[in-house]
C-alpha cells in the first residue's frame, strides 16, 4: 500500500516525518512524503500576531482533507486542542525528552550568565520563566528555524547578537545539534509547553479503524505512556482556553502505577507565577484529561486569570474537587 506523508518543508520537520515514515516503512507500507507550506512558514511575524496555536498546522491539515496526502505529522505544541473534523492522531510515537534546553556562548548556564545578556526565545511561557529565574535578563523575541536561532548566538555562523537562545532539547536531538547545549533546564525552573516533544500523527478518520494496512501500521506506533502524559497536559491547556501566546507550562510524567501533572501558569514579566501538581491513578485516557482538567480548574481557582490569558467565563467554571480525594496528591507551590 502505497501512503503520502505530509510534512512541513523546514529541516526539523522533515527529520520528525522522516522517522515516523521509516516506521510506517517497516510495518510494510510504501511512503512517499509531500511538503506542505504553511502560514507559519511563509511569515516572520511573530506566532501571537499571526493567531498562535495552529498557523503550522491548518495547510497540513487542508491537504489532509483533500486527499492530498494521507499522514500527517505535527509537532504536537503545535497542535490546536480542538478536534478538526473528519481527523484523528491515530500515533503518539514515543516522547523525546520534553525539557527546554539553553544554548549559551562560552558553555555558560543559566546561572553564569551575566546581568543584562540578551536571551533570545519566541515563546512567552519560555520568557516568563526566564524573567521569573534571571529578572535581570534581556529577553529578546525570536523567530526561525533552529540553525537560525543558533546562528544568533555570539560566536556562532551567524550574526553573533544574543548571548543565548533557549530551544526544546528534543528539536536539537532529533536534528543531531545537542552539542550546543549548555544547560537543560528541569521541570522546577522551566517547565515546557504541553505536548513539547511529543509527535502527532493525523490521518483521516476512517483511515484510523479497521485491519487495513494503514490503521494497522500506526497502531503499532502508537505508545500509551505518551498518549497518556500528552493528554493530561492538553487537556489542561483547554480548559484554560490558552493558545501559545499565554505563558502556560505542563509535564505529565507516570510515577510508578500514577500519573503526575505539573503545571504553571505565569506573569509575562515573570513577577509571579502559579503552580500546581496533582498526581492520579489513570487507567484511561479519559482519567488523564480529567486530571488535567482538575489541575487546570485549581489554576484558575487560585486566580490565574489574573496572570495571564487564559480561563473561561466564571459562570462556566465548574467547581475544582476535593483536593483530599482517595487516590490524589496535591500540592500548591509558593507564588512568586
Amino acid at each position: 500500500m502505497q501512503v503520502r506523508i505530509g510534512t512541513r518543508a523546514s529541516a526539523l520537520a522533515l527529520t520528525q516525518t522522516g522517522h515516523v515514515a521509516a516506521d510506517l516503512m517497516a510495518a510494510g507500507l510504501d511512503v512517499e512524503t509531500v511538503r506542505v507550506r504553511t502560514e507559519g512558514d511563509r511569515s516572520r511575524a511573530s506566532l501571537a500576531a499571526l493567531g498562535g496555536t495552529g498557523v503550522f498546522v491548518t495547510a497540513l491539515r487542508d491537504a489532509l482533507l483533500e486527499r492530498r496526502c494521507d499522514v500527517a505529522v505535527h509537532s504536537f505544541k503545535d497542535l490546536p486542542t480542538s478536534a478538526a473534523p473528519g481527523l484523528v492522531v491515530a500515533a503518539m510515537p514515543v516522547r523525546q525528552d520534553p525539557r527546554d534546553a539553553l544554548c549559551a556562548r562560552d558553555g555558560l548556564t543559566l546561572a553564569g550568565l551575566p546581568r543584562g545578556a540578551r536571551v533570545g526565545t519566541g515563546s512567552p511561557r519560555r520568557a516568563a520563566q526566564l524573567r521569573a529565574a534571571r529578572p535581570d535578563l534581556d529577553v529578546v523575541d525570536l523567530r526561525g528555524n533552529v540553525d537560525t536561532r543558533l546562528g544568533r548566538v555570539a560566536g556562532g555562523s551567524g550574526p553573533g547578537d544574543l548571548d543565548a537562545v533557549v530551544l526544546a532539547r528534543a528539536g536539537l536531538a532529533r536534528l543531531g545539534r545537542l552539542d550546543a547545549v549548555t544547560e537543560v533546564f528541569d521541570a522546577d525552573l522551566m517547565l515546557p509547553a504541553p505536548g513539547q516533544g511529543a509527535l502527532a500523527v493525523e490521518v483521516r478518520a476512517a483511515d484510523a479503524v479497521g485491519d487495513g494496512p494503514l490503521a494497522a501500521a500506526l497502531r503499532t506506533l502508537d505508545d500509551p505512556a505518551t498518549r497518556l502524559a500528552v493528554t493530561a497536559e492538553r487537556a489542561l491547556l483547554a480548559r484554560l482556553e490558552a493558545g501559545c501566546a499565554a505563558p502556560v507550562g505542563a509535564l505529565a510524567q507516570l510515577v510508578g502505577d500514577q500519573l503526575e501533572l505539573q503545571a504553571v501558569v505565569a506573569g509575562v514579566d515573570g513577577s509571579r507565577a502559579l503552580r500546581r501538581t496533582l498526581r492520579a491513578a489513570v487507567p484511561d485516557v479519559a482519567a488523564a484529561a480529567d486530571l488535567g482538567t482538575r489541575v487546570a480548574d485549581l489554576l484558575l481557582e487560585d486566580g490565574a486569570a489574573e496572570l495571564a490569558p487564559v480561563g473561561p467565563s466564571a459562570s462556566a467554571r465548574p467547581a475544582a474537587p476535593d483536593a483530599g480525594q482517595p487516590g490524589v496528591r496535591e500540592q500548591q507551590d509558593v507564588r512568586g
